[in-house]
């Protein structure tokens, strides 16, 4: 496997800057728990092993019910998911993986009648933040776990 560069040292004022913008996403209106139902959808549906570990870790922490982490990939078949959950997820999915023509209507009004104008807003932002986040993780290796001590996930007790 070829190494990849470090891009934290290669570009480290557009990372500083990227990572005031994701700080940002975490004083929006969406609350924690939704944050990291997104973060870890994304993170499945873009192959994103490095932040995959690292939300469901984070949302283990935040008190998030093991069975709704495994049914997640599967959230439109389970119960436990709430309407505004499902309509966050929906929004995350229908962002992550953009069809040719945009966002359907009835995908855009399902989810306005679970968020108002700023969540809709504010989601969409955190939405950006994870893809953005995936795309760099994935294009650059980031090795599931190494950041454990670091960001305080082995509080998760999951290694």
């Amino acid at each position: 496997m070829t190494q990849r560069i470090d891009y934290q040292k290669q570009s480290p004022e557009l990372f500083k800057k990227f990572i005031e913008f994701n700080a940002l996403t975490k004083e929006s209106v969406i609350e924690e728990p939704i944050r990291d139902l997104v973060a870890i959808r994304a993170s499945q549906i873009n192959g994103c092993g490095f932040c995959l570990d690292m939300h469901v870790k984070q949302a283990t922490i935040h008190g998030e019910r093991p069975l709704r982490l495994h049914h997640l990939a599967s959230w439109r078949e389970s119960t436990l998911f709430a309407p505004r959950e499902r309509a966050a997820l929906a929004w995350t999915e229908i962002l992550t993986q953009l069809p040719p023509q945009g966002v359907p209507d009835d995908i855009y009004e399902r989810v306005r009648t679970q968020l108002n104008e700023k969540e809709i807003s504010d989601l969409t932002f955190v939405v950006m933040s994870i893809n953005a986040w995936n795309r760099v993780n994935v294009g650059f290796r980031t090795v599931p776990g190494s950041y454990d001590k670091a960001f305080g996930l082995d509080k998760a007790k999951l290694a």
